[in-house]
């Protein structure tokens, strides 16, 4: 590995760890306190390098002032921890940014970049279960790491942000693993003739010297680093009333607004469509960012549900409804499975997309639109997907045992809409709605797991469900549908195709609602 290294805190504050840092070898405890340092995974079985341990992360405030000369960022993200244990020292996930001081509590400390991880040795060790405040200065060029390497979508005019599942630490120092959810607070400074928007609601607008706006925008509700959006371009901000009064807000590039307009026009529907199935739509707002941006490696996806501000391809959203209102109705229904009820692991991935191609498929064929195999029935492709079921199997995994280069293919997708087909076959449609509502009102604003899933849907509909959906979820072989006994499973040939790198079979392109 790599190592650059500054220290910007007194030299004395080193002494006993500077061999630990610069070598690797494990710092020993702070003498007298009792402080070790904090752990530089948090274990995931799809991204085991994601997440650090030894605290949790409250609060983000990202301060990011754009110059429209250099194209460049000039950032301070601040971070509030809650310490798990006494700290000597503590990592953040970063790469790519050019760091230029930390801070803890007002105190200049030591730091190095290792790899993916910024490792930090505070002046004075942090006491367990107290809380911190972290300030990280640094520097980005949204142009140097574009996706699939990189988080930022650099356009024309500025830039955009997709960090699913492992990119947001290329965009701002944080503790990047969905479990480890924050409050989120964005201020964004532009020159005259630019907008900036982030997730959430704008709260306040200030005229700065040199003809430049800041804009600060907060979340009423924890967002997980992954699903951040933060947004500098020409854009108008076309607003417009959703049910029961939701605001709802899309940022628009100025020169794109009315040809755009009839994909936007179609969300308050969308949104009421949802709410019948779902409960009460989860945020403060909902709304379209179709950047300015069409280049086709701009970023790897169709869609991207960045929490109450959904990434799109601006030249997707100009075809008919037909054609993108079951994936608008995927991306939106991302707002409750992903955004309000977050996956504890990348493991539980299914419990996003899975939803979400189910539902997005129920809108398309009410509406009588074909899917992308000339089916009209959810049945239809469901009996279809179920012959499909061993060789997914083998060539994917079950459905709920990704790793990291199959872990946005199509079973988590059809494969999770397989799952919960069958689910809904064995309770019945209203247990089934009932256990949908419950598990979501239960972990709202937090995260959730497949067993906590397994764990409502049997406590709702009455019936042990651990071993039926575990077999679904987790088996080798396809089990048998529940009400269609005639349903066949084709047999096991060789591989269709090679494992894919995530990069190149991303997870919206490969969505059944396309």
């Amino acid at each position: 590995m790599r190592y650059r290294t500054r220290v910007t805190a007194p030299a004395v504050a080193l002494l006993g760890t500077a061999a630990a840092l610069t070598t690797g070898i494990p710092a020993q405890a702070a003498p007298g306190t009792g402080a070790t340092p904090g752990a530089e995974t948090l274990g995931d079985s799809v991204y085991p390098a994601l997440g650090n341990g030894g605290y949790r992360v409250s609060a983000y405030h990202l301060d990011f002032a754009y110059d429209a000369t250099t194209k460049l960022v000039e950032a301070t993200t601040t971070l509030t921890l809650c310490t798990t244990q006494a700290l000597s020292r503590f990592s953040l996930d970063a790469r790519g940014l050019d760091i230029r001081s930390v801070r803890v509590d007002g105190r200049p400390a030591a730091f190095e970049q290792v790899a993916e991880k910024l490792r930090i040795t505070p002046a004075r060790p942090l006491a367990a279960k107290a809380r911190a405040t972290v300030c990280v200065a640094y520097g980005a060029d949204p142009r140097r790491t574009p996706p699939p390497a990189g988080g930022w979508v650099a356009t024309p005019d500025g830039f955009a942000v997709c960090g699913q599942p492992d990119l947001a630490h290329t965009v701002f120092p944080c503790n990047d693993h969905p479990s480890d959810k924050a409050d989120f607070t964005f201020r964004l400074t532009v020159p005259a003739g630019l907008r900036g928007v982030a997730s959430g609601r704008l709260v306040r607008t200030e005229q700065l010297s040199g003809d430049r706006t800041a804009y600060t925008y907060r979340s009423r509700s924890p967002i997980a680093t992954e699903v951040v959006q933060i947004t500098v371009g020409d854009y108008v901000i076309k607003d417009r009333q959703g049910p029961h009064g939701l605001p709802l807000r899309d940022v628009v590039p100025v020169a794109r607004a009315a040809a755009l307009e009839p994909a936007l026009a179609l969300t308050p529907a969308l949104v009421s469509w949802v709410e019948q199935r779902l409960g009460a739509y989860p945020f403060e707002t909902y709304g379209l960012l179709p950047c300015n941006n069409d280049a086709s490696d701009a970023f790897d996806f169709t869609g991207l549900e960045t929490q109450t501000l959904t990434l799109y391809k601006p030249n997707y959203l100009l075809q008919e409804e037909s054609k993108i209102g079951s994936h608008m109705m995927h991306e939106l229904v991302h707002s409750y499975f992903g955004n309000s009820v977050t996956p504890a692991t990348w493991a539980d991935l299914w419990l996003n997309e899975g939803h979400a191609d189910f539902y997005g498929l129920l809108y398309r064929y009410e509406r009588g639109w074909a899917d992308s195999l000339g089916m009209t029935t959810l049945e239809a492709r469901m009996k279809y997907t179920y012959a499909l079921g061993d060789q997914w199997r083998r060539d994917s995994g079950p459905v709920a045992a990704p790793n990291a280069a199959n872990l946005f293919d199509g079973q988590r997708y059809v494969g999770g809409v397989l799952v919960l087909y069958a689910l809904r076959q064995q309770v019945g449609e209203a247990a089934f709605t009932a256990l949908e509502r419950t598990f979501l009102e239960r972990y709202r604003d937090s995260t959730a797991s497949t067993e906590d899933y397994i764990a409502v849907a049997s406590e709702v509909s009455g019936q042990d469900l651990g071993g039926f959906l575990r077999d679904w979820l987790y088996g080798t072989k396809t089990p048998r549908m529940p009400g269609h006994p005639d349903w066949t499973v084709t047999p096991v040939k060789a591989s269709l195709s090679a494992p894919r790198d995530r990069r190149d079979s991303h997870h919206h392109e490969n969505s059944a609602t396309l």
